[in-house]
């Protein structure tokens, strides 16, 4: 699986993907922080990064995608898929060196951000006036985003040929986990409202912004993580038969 995964990342590095990838990650984000009037922290008046962390999920709405969608699909469609499949290797393998490999570029795109906390804390007045623990959640929050978001995207990979089907099909995914289900919630009322939200990424997602690790929400992202692989799995076991 390492092998597997030092492969796929490796070429992710060496394609424009990558970088386009990361560079639109980070413009965007920067613009949103620092620039625009309406959202620049510079103008709220307030040590927080509340704009990155409502803004990064809809970004990685479309980027994460665009990361996984060659996957599968590219080996599918080159005709190598049945090169690897053949190979010495199990299906949890092969699929879990691929994901990381996403998963870990999406971290990648993380990690420059980590300056705009130190910004605002030295901007801070005092200094340091930031919540650093609603900070450390949104950011594990992200992270477990990253996670579903990479795992949709690499079931939708592997059951297609096309990749521009694959980054379509996991847009809609992604956007159906992330805000469907509030969106649906939101026309009831009651429990069914709480219950039917509880289903979907939002949530949870808010709840790890507040700085609160509920165990519940953690058993949430993976749970949703695995039952795409499986899924993944499937998908590939079924192209064999």
């Amino acid at each position: 699986m390492l092998t597997i995964l030092q492969k796929e990342f490796n070429a992710f590095l060496n394609s424009p993907v990558a970088y386009v990838v990361l560079g639109v990650f980070l413009i965007a984000t920067g613009l949103f922080v620092w620039v625009f009037p309406d959202s620049s922290v510079l103008d709220y008046g307030f040590a927080d990064l509340q704009t990155l962390f409502s803004l990064a999920p809809w970004i990685f709405l479309f980027l994460i995608p665009a990361i996984t969608m060659r996957t599968f699909a590219e080996e599918k469609k080159v005709g190598t898929i049945e090169l690897l499949l053949t190979r010495p290797l199990t299906d949890w393998q092969i699929i879990g060196g691929k994901y990381f490999a996403c998963f870990l570029l999406a971290l990648l795109a993380l990690i420059p951000t980590l300056l705009y906390y130190f910004s605002v804390y030295q901007l801070g007045s005092p200094e340091g006036n930031i919540d650093s623990a609603a900070t450390v959640g949104s950011y594990l929050g992200l992270a477990l985003l990253a996670a579903v978001f990479a795992a949709i995207g690499v079931l939708a990979s592997a059951l297609t040929r096309d990749q521009i089907i694959a980054f379509l099909m996991a847009v809609v995914g992604c956007f159906l986990i992330y805000s469907g289900f509030d969106s649906l919630a939101s026309v009831l009322e009651g429990s069914p409202a709480y219950y039917v939200s509880q289903l979907g990424i939002a949530a949870h997602y808010r709840d790890l912004s507040k700085g609160l690790v509920d165990s519940r929400d953690l058993i949430y992202f993976f749970s949703v993580v695995a039952v795409a692989l499986q899924a993944t799995r499937l998908a590939l076991r079924s192209r064999n038969w």
